[in-house]
């Protein structure tokens, strides 16, 4: 599990400017940040832009006036959520209503999903777009477009280790990555997890559970309650990773099987296509990474 703040108090307000590439929008408020990427016709990159930061406005602030409801776990019944990016939060999380999840684990997925489905409003035309909202990345691909993303093995370390190219006729639109060391606190030990799945804010809350996933009992892993590092954290007295020390390669074996044998049953029930697990430079690999070029052992077990 992920916690994950939001918060809009005394922070400047929305910020949208083109990165000195001339290509790309960035949008920032508060702890959200954009990277936006559109192709096709100028006037309909001008316009998509246009409709990304008028929806990009107020959709911190919607989000912060319904955290309770965010912050609480997801169960059978649907959560009352009025706002847009709110319900796609919830509808996210509620396939793995069976273990502790709440809304916030989707939440950068789902705002790349909300800016990104903006943009294409009015059909405008583009052949291929992307919202990467701090490594979690909404895509559009016309027929016959494709997109490749970078997968990295170490949050803490970031490099690029590995890229898979995703068809416009595979049936993902979105990439997520999660584990120790990113931006929120997690209950697993990965170095990273990348999944892929139909949108955002799905591959958001399946990455979280599997980063959780990656796991063992060690007397040289450090947890303490996650509201003991965050008073305001939606997981509460949750024991959070902080702190990892030696480990064997029997022991991240073991982690990272677990973390497989989660995303395998996810993948099993469709809720993604593919993930990428990494710790301590081992990896594993299960479902379909398309096209995928890495220096890393292909061990896939599903």
């Amino acid at each position: 599990m992920e916690s994950r703040r939001l918060n809009s108090r005394g922070t400047p307000g929305p910020q949208a400017a083109l990165l000195p590439d001339g290509r790309r929008l960035h949008l920032h408020h508060g702890p959200i940040d954009l990277i936006i990427e559109a192709f096709g016709a100028d006037g309909a990159v001008a316009q998509a832009y246009a409709r990304a930061t008028a929806r990009f406005a107020p959709l911190l602030d919607e989000l912060v006036a319904e955290l309770p409801a965010l912050r609480t776990p997801v169960g059978g019944d649907p959560r009352e959520v009025s706002g847009s990016t709110a319900r796609r939060m919830v509808a996210a999380c509620r396939p793995h209503a069976g273990v502790f999840i709440t809304p916030m684990a989707a939440v950068a997925g789902a705002v790349a999903d909300e800016v990104l489905a903006a943009m294409l409003s009015g059909n405008p035309g583009l052949p291929r777009a992307y919202v990467n909202n701090g490594g979690d990345i909404a895509l559009h691909l016309a027929p016959g477009e494709r997109f490749t993303a970078g997968l990295v093995a170490d949050l803490q370390h970031p490099a690029i280790v590995a890229s898979a190219a995703i068809e416009a006729a595979m049936p993902v639109r979105g990439i997520a990555t999660s584990g120790r060391g990113g931006r929120s606190f997690s209950l697993g030990i990965a170095d990273a997890v990348t999944v892929l799945a139909a949108s955002g804010a799905a591959a958001d809350a399946a990455a979280t559970l599997i980063g959780n996933a990656v796991t063992l009992d060690h007397p040289r892993i450090e947890r303490r309650p996650a509201r003991e590092m965050q008073p305001d954290s939606d997981l509460g007295a949750l024991p959070v990773v902080v702190a990892v020390g030696d480990l064997s390669l029997h022991d991240v074996s073991i982690a990272l099987a677990a973390g497989a044998a989660e995303a395998q049953r996810m993948r099993e029930r469709g809720l993604i296509e593919g993930a990428f697990l990494s710790l301590r430079g081992q990896h594993r690999i299960v479902g379909t990474l398309p096209r995928l070029a890495a220096s890393v052992p292909r061990n896939t077990p599903g």
